[in-house]
């Protein structure tokens, strides 16, 4: 049996229950009412969009074109300004925008307008400058040493291994003085045999070899010599870390670097400096230099 207070408790609930199924089955029904659509606003907005998307990348093309052509051929080398400058023209976007949108098509752009037109600006003179500056448009990047340092394997050679970030060989052997081949390889964008190549060995402030002093397809002593080792090096090959393909030695990696060696007699304990520069004919600048000064630091070990 059921007592008073109990039936009541259920009647109270079963009425709630059904009123709020009641409001649920209202909101559902209002949730499925669709929204007016304007055909009117609809285009209008499509048109300001469109309008808005060609000023951007145009505005984009016009500010890379600017920098590449005008601008750079007046500097020497990379500066802050060729990246802070484009920067700085995002803000003058909505100032570009009402001066070229007609008034009825730029009162309905918001700051979501403004952060779209700012993101493809950007990615807009991103990509054009990264086609006007290298080849074969155009060629702002110097030739390099590719893989640092190495010698040929030598019984002499107890331990070497070489640090990217000091730019220092260090090498241990089991003899007061030590003969080796050292190899290095140039590598460069377009062609690395036209680089010209200043190189020198410095011992205790004086110069004990000039390696080179002209272009690198001239050293052809240098590059027989580096293929003559047949791979003998130190440091060892260089394999894809994917699968395991053995790429080439660590010191020249690639099939384009340009391998270079030099037979080095009779070097004594301590620390030797291998001063380089590589320059070429860039575009827009007349030169893309670097150097570097490398450290191989010998010492014996029992």
């Amino acid at each position: 049996m059921v007592d008073v207070d109990s039936a009541m408790r259920a009647s109270a609930y079963g009425s709630k229950r059904r009123k709020k199924s009641e409001e649920d089955k209202d909101k559902e029904k209002q949730s499925r009412v669709l929204e007016p659509f304007d055909p009117v606003a609809t285009a209008k907005k499509e048109t300001a969009e469109a309008y808005s998307m060609w000023i951007v990348i145009i505005y984009g093309l016009s500010v890379c074109m600017f920098i590449r052509y005008i601008f750079m051929p007046t500097l020497t080398e990379p500066t802050r300004a060729l990246w802070l400058l484009p920067m700085l023209l995002i803000v003058t976007i909505p100032s570009l925008h009402k001066i070229m949108v007609p008034s009825e098509y730029y009162e309905i752009f918001t700051i979501g307008n403004w952060l779209r037109a700012g993101f493809l600006y950007f990615f807009t003179f991103i990509a054009l400058s990264f086609i006007l500056s290298n080849p074969p448009l155009g060629d702002i990047a110097a030739p390099t040493i590719s893989g640092g340092l190495d010698i040929e394997t030598n019984d002499a050679v107890v331990d070497a291994r070489w640090s990217t970030q000091q730019g220092t060989y260090y090498l241990e052997t089991n003899q007061d003085t030590i003969d080796v081949v050292l190899g290095m390889s140039v590598r460069d964008n377009v062609d690395a045999e036209t680089a010209i190549m200043i190189a020198s060995i410095w011992y205790r402030g004086e110069m004990i070899a000039n390696l080179s002093n002209g272009a690198v397809g001239e050293l052809s002593e240098a590059q027989l010599r580096f293929d003559e080792v047949e791979g003998n090096w130190t440091r060892g090959d260089h394999k894809n870390t994917l699968t395991g393909d053995v790429l080439g030695p660590k010191v020249a990696s690639r099939s384009e670097d340009v391998g270079l060696a030099w037979d080095i007699s009779g070097m004594d304990l301590g620390d030797y400096e291998v001063r380089i520069s590589l320059s070429e004919v860039g575009d827009p600048w007349e030169q893309n230099v670097w150097d570097a000064v490398y450290i191989i630091n010998i010492v014996r070990v029992v």
